[in-house]
């Protein structure tokens, strides 16, 4: 029976199949990939990690996960180390010639299943087949999609009463998008606003986040956003001269729409209401555990209830920019709003607000 390793090795080979292109189709880096294919299991941050990669990659591949867990669940049985007596008796009572003629009859075996995978695993020089990719058209249903565009492919993007294609061009030196309003340019890490609806007001916001020069078949990792000027119902807070500014989170010349991403380290209670929206009233409240994941799109503000400040990662999404932040020490219970205020020189800060 093949081992684990060797089971996602052939799979992957089987498909032609690269690393690279894998690790863009699941997320998941590449040396953790070649990691798992070697079985070298102790590069993971954790069990959880390698059982999840190892759900995925086999799912992606269109093998038994099932049987790849099994697999996996008796090397870590094999692994075990052996108990200190067990080591300092005689294992059997086989006398040495059997033991010897045992060990040589292993080492053959073990020869012949090499030959055998040698002489039957296919014929490298043939050469992989090489993978078409077809283009993939996306659309813009929320607030903002991120993810990694390869040539030709487009998404349509709905301002108003109409709909607009912008298409993934080329990739050089830079990246070339082509859009209604003309071919746009981004360099790594460039942002672009973009006035689709030639009304005055820039709807859309392109943001490169990641992509290698000149290298086409890894595609690049870009951001759109809907820019939205923020509707607050209620007037924002104007911190007066000389007042100690809370937490600060980002700032900007003017307030924009952002999403809060909480990942849970631990058990933790979590409750969130956005402020100031008449659409989204209510309260919100749930037990998270650990690996869970929750996201909170806001335009203004969210009020924040925590049973446990450090039982949960939080990170503010907006801007083209990740904010990571903490919210107190380990067991204080947490009760803050997380908003947008405006300081004496009309600048606008997202600030974290502690109540009382």
């Amino acid at each position: 029976m093949d081992s684990l390793g060797n089971k996602l090795k052939t799979a992957r080979e089987e498909r032609g199949l690269s690393f690279d292109y894998i690790a863009s189709e699941t997320n998941i880096s590449t040396r953790y990939l070649q990691a798992l294919e070697r079985e070298e299991f102790s590069l993971f941050p954790g069990e959880t990690y390698t059982c999840g990669f190892l759900k995925t990659y086999g799912e992606f591949l269109g093998l038994d996960t099932k049987e790849l867990q099994s697999l996996y669940n008796s090397l870590k049985i094999l692994e075990q180390p052996v108990p200190v007596e067990r080591l300092l008796r005689d294992p059997s009572p086989l006398p040495k010639i059997i033991k010897v003629a045992a060990i040589v009859l292993v080492i053959l075996v073990v020869i012949g299943g090499v030959v055998f995978f040698i002489y039957s695993f296919p014929d490298r020089n043939q050469g992989s087949p090489v993978m078409v990719r077809t283009a993939t058209e996306y659309t813009l249903n929320a607030t903002f999609l991120e993810r990694r565009f390869y040539p030709g492919d487009s998404i349509l993007v709905t301002q108003g009463d109409s709909t607009h294609r912008l298409v993934f061009a080329s990739l050089g030196e830079a990246v070339t998008i082509t859009t209604p309003r003309g071919p746009v340019v981004l360099d790594l890490g460039q942002e672009v606003a973009i006035d689709l609806n030639n009304d005055g007001s820039e709807g859309l916001r392109i943001i490169a986040s990641d992509f290698a020069r000149n290298d086409a078949v890894s595609g690049a990792l870009l951001r759109f956003e809907q820019v939205m000027a923020a509707h607050f119902s209620l007037p924002l807070e104007i911190l007066p001269p000389g007042h100690e500014i809370p937490q600060l989170i980002l700032d900007s010349p003017n307030p924009f729409p952002f999403t809060l991403q909480a990942v849970f380290q631990g058990y933790c209670f979590f409750r969130y209401e956005v402020l100031f929206e008449r659409d989204r009233p209510g309260r919100h409240e749930q037990y998270f555990q650990r690996t869970q994941e929750l996201s909170i799109q806001a335009q203004n503000g969210i009020r924040l209830g925590i049973s446990n400040a450090q039982a949960v990662r939080l990170q503010v999404v907006g801007g083209g920019r990740t904010i990571p932040f903490e919210v107190g020490v380990p067991g204080e219970v947490v009760v803050a709003d997380l908003r947008w205020i405006r300081d004496e020189d009309n600048r606008f800060r997202l600030v974290l607000m502690r109540l009382e």
